[in-house]
């Protein structure tokens, strides 16, 4: 089992390259394969992936999906150069991203970040995950397809109008929500397991993923 991750505090190190990520509009079409756009978050169900049997007998066919899901308000705010996560479904508390290198950012102005930095990114194997926004601002959120052998140049940033919420599948790469600027407060739904792997670009990779925000 791995240490947990100090999400508040990550360390990283100085002069990171960049991988660049694109940036794409976010359509159903787009969006194929990662999830898909949501109008009411009421009727979007939450994707629950049955425990997987140990050895070669079957999980029986009406248990081990049962875990629920859990929600509550993610807020993704920024502070100067550094964009904070909040995720009250599972207490969660983060640094997602920062406009500038992580070793010169500073929270103490007000200016509107023209990129973003993403050091982090997971997936849930337990479950999907929804997030509607709660101000109809436009946001952004990185994604790739599932795998284990996930590189940097997989990831694709979709920008979100905010007249729609996003929901992702079970096995989606992500990092959480990316408000545009200022305070952002989003609805999120989730499974109430909360499995988390990690990929960690600054140490497995030596880079950051950078987005350009317009």
């Amino acid at each position: 089992m791995t240490a947990p991750i100090d999400y508040l505090n990550p360390q990283l190190p100085a002069g990171l390259q960049k991988v660049q990520m694109p940036v794409v509009e976010a359509t159903a079409e787009a969006l194929k394969g990662y999830g898909f756009l949501v109008d009411d978050p009421e009727t979007c169900r939450i994707e629950i992936v049955r425990w997987p049997a140990l050895g070669t007998r079957p999980i029986d066919a009406d248990t081990g999906d049962q875990g629920g899901t859990t929600e509550g308000v993610f807020v993704s705010e920024w502070q100067g150069d550094i964009l904070y996560g909040r995720n009250e479904a599972v207490d969660g508390h983060y640094i997602l991203a920062y406009a500038q290198n992580p070793e010169s950012a500073h929270a103490d102005h007000n200016e509107t970040p023209q990129r973003m930095l993403l050091w982090h990114a997971n997936y849930h194997p337990d479950g999907g995950q929804l997030f509607f926004p709660l101000d109809t601002q436009p946001f952004y959120v990185p994604l790739a397809l599932p795998g284990d052998d996930v590189r940097p140049e997989q990831f694709v940033c979709f920008r979100f109008s905010g007249k729609q919420g996003l929901y992702i599948h079970p096995g989606i790469w992500h990092e959480g929500v990316f408000a545009r600027q200022g305070q952002q407060r989003f609805f999120d739904k989730q499974g109430a397991v909360h499995a988390r792997v990690s990929v960690d670009f600054a140490r497995e990779f030596g880079c950051l993923l950078e987005a350009r925000l317009e």
